[in-house]
């Protein structure tokens, strides 16, 4: 008969034919008998061989357990008497799959031990469990490498890849993927952003020129899409569809998500550049008659894309020349100075109207435009700032801030100026 017939003859637990006792104790000596047999114990597990073998031959052996690992200890008594197919049937569970296998490896059960690996390889796994594995996967060497390969960092070349996938659905590069459309590029942009986060970890992926080309390929055709969806609205006759204006929403809302990326690759640039470039076209479409009592969500979210823009030249983090910096004020300013109250006053009158500007955007952006404008030169500082003084909304935004730096500026100006370059040059020197 061979050792699998001669183990099928064996029960755990029959007292009759019994001949080797366990005895599990916790901490709290509290001793519970196990009745086994030795063939079983050989067989399974090389610690209890090696307490059997020869002149070492004992009818009981005691196993000290803790609290946590107690109860892992009397399964895997029971495991022991299981085939191998039968016992990777039983597992249920991922922490009990750790536990046996914690307990498993301390006492040489190489049968279970890769019976929990085989397991615990194949099943998903939360944060919390994948703590717990590579705590006892640690300690058992090449047998765990099946775990460790699900586990271990990926290669460079791989999570670029990877990471170029989702920068194609991301910004829908090779258009829709149905049937999962919108979902699956809204997941995406999501794990672009997380994989170039800098957490406490480095980010998975690093900006490198192929990352920044595809990226810089996918804002043209964001751009591209939304200057479509723009056109649109003035050239469909009659009212705006439905379908008209959540296209246009979506266009402008993907351009809102890569705004925040680009900066973490150094390539905000390509954004202010090509925004300052259909800056005019935006203008004319949102200013026709047509739109003029539609669209308050859209008007708002093009202040708020608009604003971070601004923000980005207006504090020196993004360069481009005067004219391109003295435009785009010039364009969105008197649009900002009129929507602020338009869009108060119609929140006023409709109860429940989400498109106000709320506190923090309106003081965000009046400490970006003070900003802003103290970057053109004088004379453009100048014609802002009367045109700001002749509106009939001089309250919003509030640039006196701009306008008392640049009168201190002004007569600085003229100060030197009168003085000469040779007595600037002597003053320079004495400092």
């Amino acid at each position: 008969m061979d050792n699998a017939n001669v183990a099928k003859s064996y029960k755990f637990g029959d007292r009759s034919t019994s001949d080797v006792i366990i005895c599990l104790r916790n901490k709290e000596a509290r001793p519970e008998l196990f009745y086994t047999h030795s063939f079983i114990l050989k067989t399974k597990s090389k610690f209890f061989a090696e307490k059997l073998s020869g002149s070492n031959s004992l009818s009981s052996i005691e196993i000290h357990c803790s609290d946590f690992d107690y109860d892992y200890h009397v399964d895997l008594l029971r495991y022991l008497y299981l085939s191998p197919d039968a016992l990777l049937d039983s597992w249920d569970s991922v922490k009990s799959a750790i536990g046996i296998l914690q307990v498993s490896s301390t006492l040489l059960c190489e049968e279970i031990t890769l019976s929990c690996i085989q397991y615990l390889e194949a099943v998903p796994w939360e944060d919390k469990d994948e703590i717990d594995i590579l705590k006892v996967v640690s300690k058992l060497g090449p047998i765990a490498m099946p775990i460790l390969a699900r586990i271990q960092p990926v290669d460079l070349v791989a999570a670029k890849n990877v990471f170029l996938s989702a920068v194609r659905f991301a910004t829908s590069i090779g258009g829709p993927c149905p049937p999962f459309g919108d979902e699956l590029k809204n997941s995406a942009q999501e794990q672009v952003e997380y994989m170039l986060a800098e957490d406490e970890d480095t980010p998975l992926v690093t900006a490198d020129e192929e990352v920044k080309e595809e990226v810089k390929m996918g804002l043209s055709a964001m751009y591209l899409s939304f200057e479509k969806d723009l056109s649109a609205l003035l050239y469909e006759p009659g009212l705006l569809s439905e379908t008209s204006e959540k296209s246009i929403m979506q266009s402008l809302s993907d351009l809102e998500w890569i705004c925040t990326i680009l900066p973490k690759m150094d390539l905000m640039k390509d954004f202010v550049t090509s925004w300052a470039e259909i800056s005019s076209s935006i203008f004319r479409v949102v200013e026709d008659k047509k739109l003029e009592s539609l669209m308050w969500g859209f008007k708002k979210k093009l202040i708020e894309l608009t604003a971070k823009v601004l923000e980005a030249v207006g504090y020196g983090n993004v360069i481009i020349p005067a004219p391109s910096r003295v435009q785009l004020l010039r364009i969105w300013l008197p649009y900002i100075r009129k929507m602020k109250p338009l869009l108060d006053s119609v929140g006023d009158e409709e109860t429940g109207f989400p498109y106000k500007m709320d506190e923090d955007l309106c003081q965000s952006i009046e400490g970006t435009i003070v900003s802003f404008i103290l970057t053109l030169p004088s004379n453009d500082q100048a014609d802002i700032l009367a045109d700001w003084m002749k509106a009939e909304q001089v309250r919003y935004p509030d640039l006196s801030e701009a306008f008392e730096i640049w009168c201190y500026r002004t007569k600085s100006a003229k100060r030197r100026l009168i003085e000469g370059p040779d007595r600037v040059l002597s003053l320079d020197l004495s400092n």
